[in-house]
């Protein structure tokens, strides 16, 4: 059985799982649609109040807000092993026997669990884009549709790295540190709104350390026919959604280190 294979029946033992307790299921997937829908209230209550922001639109916030957030329930759908790696894995010395298993830590992890709940959060930011997507002005063209795929795609793996090196973390902290959440939280909640609203220290901070700019803001910016005040080439904005892969790419090589020196807690 490959990889994928193995993944697949790890994803479905976790569906059928959750699917025993479809009243749990629904009234946890309507939560996380109302938490988030309210959050997408405050944004739309600010521009009421203001009209534009740093000459931003609501409906092109909106597009912001609608790709960052399915790309983070992507990545939060698929990566709850590492989210919880330290206190499940590390703590209790179950990594060890994932160790002993002959498929990789990373797959293992992957398929630890696969929260469908997160599909309330999903629908709620498809929704939002589908708002966005009537409020902007925008041709949406096979160029204009693969930019948003690719920008989605590039985000759900740099969440899914920060994720990974959040878990690494833990093989010297033993517990996962809630500071990690400054920057999955945080990001998603910064990506949200056009980089250009921001400091220029922190523009900086979000293209060139976590770059969530690359994966949202840049494409964005091609989607709507925009130049980057920063004067980036238009060929970087259509391609620096890649950078969400080069992020993963390393979290994982970061990974690799951690678990060559992993020593056990002595659970």
């Amino acid at each position: 059985m490959n990889a994928l294979q193995l993944y697949g029946r790890y994803a479905a033992a976790s569906i059928r799982g959750q699917m025993q307790y479809p009243g749990s299921f629904l009234l946890l997937s309507l939560a996380q649609f109302a938490n988030t829908a309210i959050s997408f209230i405050g944004v739309w209550a600010l521009f009421a109040r203001f009209g534009r922001i740093g000459g931003w639109s609501l409906g092109e916030v909106a597009l912001f807000y609608g790709i960052i957030d399915i790309a983070f329930a992507v990545a939060d759908t698929i990566s709850r092993g590492f989210d919880v790696f330290g206190p499940q894995f590390v703590k209790t010395g179950n990594f060890d026997r994932l160790l002993l298993r002959p498929r990789t830590t990373t797959l293992q992890l992957l398929g630890h669990e696969m929260v469908l709940t997160r599909i309330g959060r999903m629908l709620q930011a498809l929704l939002v884009l589908a708002i966005a997507g009537h409020l902007v002005k925008v041709s949406w063209g096979p160029r204009e549709l693969v930019l948003a795929a690719t920008a989605i795609a590039g985000g759900a793996a740099l969440f899914m790295g920060l994720l990974v090196l959040q878990a690494t973390l833990a093989f010297w902290t033993v517990e996962s540190l809630e500071v990690a959440n400054t920057l999955t939280y945080g990001g998603v909640a910064a990506g949200e709104y056009p980089l250009d609203i921001y400091a220029r220290w922190f523009r900086r901070f979000l293209t060139f350390v976590v770059p969530i700019g690359c994966v949202c803001y840049y494409p964005i910016l091609a989607i709507l026919g925009r130049t980057d005040p920063e004067g980036a080439p238009a060929w970087f904005l259509q391609t620096s959604p890649a950078v969400g892969f080069l992020f993963l790419g390393f979290a994982l090589w970061v990974w690799r280190f951690g678990v060559r020196h992993y020593t056990s807690t002595g659970s």
